[in-house]
């Protein structure tokens, strides 16, 4: 039977480049879409070889391009988008550009080349500080920065070419995923390397937030079964564990797994402005259960020890610059 082909937007970012490597261990031929520069440099995708794989280079925000590399494919696993909340503070223009008319251009590809499932990549930042919780997906949604409010744009453009065209989307709705290969700009990835590098004094901004950890290889296995389930067409999904934890116990916790004795000293540049910060996510994770049978095989301190082993080795750690804020 003909191994069927799945496009990998943003493949070469933290999530996008595990879930390659996920899919291809499921038997996929996998086309893995690597943002361009001119360095050729394929991000978390270099040094992976598979004789299922493909790694390709370009701009979601170019749609020929998108109409191009859309052909022939099964389906579109959609992650290539701008992240960084820090820099939507500076830098709003370029998220629309990314987030929302790349959505637009991968969904308007994916109608013209007949492309039978697309899950488009959502974030639990769409929902803004709780009014309730457990967050399910009828929770009210709050663009507390640009960031969020593009990806809000992005998850209504991916729903109108359902309603308007019966493109068969999905809206994958992770909450904070955490892992092997994170970027710095995120707390877990922070605080390992500033105490792996021998730092004392931990550099962090607001400690009061919570926030429900989803390890990599759950949230990778939540999108795949979504592409598996029909019924899951046509709706938004959160990958969440039902679990919340604050920042400081965040700390606590990873100090106490490396062994290290630290002290939390605030740092007013990584802090969000007042109304921006998002203070409580906690997901909830019963649609993806009763959908899929979905159940998370990593509690928090299972999935940080993973972690923490990867960062520690000095090959992993050398790429990460612990003395300067990661915007």
């Amino acid at each position: 039977m003909q191994k069927k082909q799945v496009l990998v937007t943003g493949a070469d970012g933290f999530i996008g480049s595990h879930l390659t490597e996920a899919l291809l261990a499921e038997g996929f031929r996998v086309k893995a879409l690597s943002y361009y520069n001119s360095f050729n440099d394929w991000g978390w995708l270099n040094g992976m070889k598979h004789p299922d794989l493909e790694v390709v280079t370009g701009d979601v925000r170019d749609p020929h391009f998108c109409k191009l590399i859309t052909q022939g494919i099964d389906t579109i696993y959609h992650l290539a988008a701008l992240i960084a909340i820090p820099y939507s503070y500076v830098a709003p223009d370029c998220y629309v550009d990314t987030n929302i008319k790349g959505t637009l251009n991968i969904c308007q590809a994916a109608k013209e080349n007949g492309v039978k499932r697309i899950l488009v990549t959502s974030t639990s930042e769409v929902y803004g500080t709780a009014k309730y919780v457990p967050i399910d997906e009828k929770h009210p949604k709050q663009p507390q920065s640009p960031y969020s409010a593009s990806k809000i744009g992005a998850d209504a453009i991916a729903m109108s070419f359902y309603y308007a065209f019966e493109l068969p989307v999905t809206i994958v709705r992770p909450f904070n995923t955490y892992g092997p290969r994170q970027s710095a700009r995120a707390i877990i990835p922070t605080i390992i390397t500033q105490i792996a590098y021998g730092k004392r004094e931990i550099k962090l901004g607001d400690l009061t937030p919570t926030r429900d950890f989803n390890f990599v290889k759950d949230t990778c296995r939540g999108f795949i079964q979504l592409a598996n389930c029909e019924a899951s067409v046509g709706k938004e999904v959160n990958i969440a564990s039902n679990f919340e934890i604050s920042m400081r116990d965040t700390l606590e916790l990873i100090a106490k797994l490396m062994n290290a004795d630290v002290r939390f000293v605030e740092d007013e540049q990584r802090l969000r402005p007042k109304d921006s910060e998002v203070f409580r996510l906690w997901g909830d994770n019963s649609k993806i259960k009763s959908l899929t049978g979905f159940e998370p095989l990593y509690d928090i301190e299972k999935g940080l020890k993973e972690t923490i082993d990867w960062f520690l080795d000095p090959e992993n750690l050398s790429k990460y610059k612990a003395d300067i804020y990661n915007v």
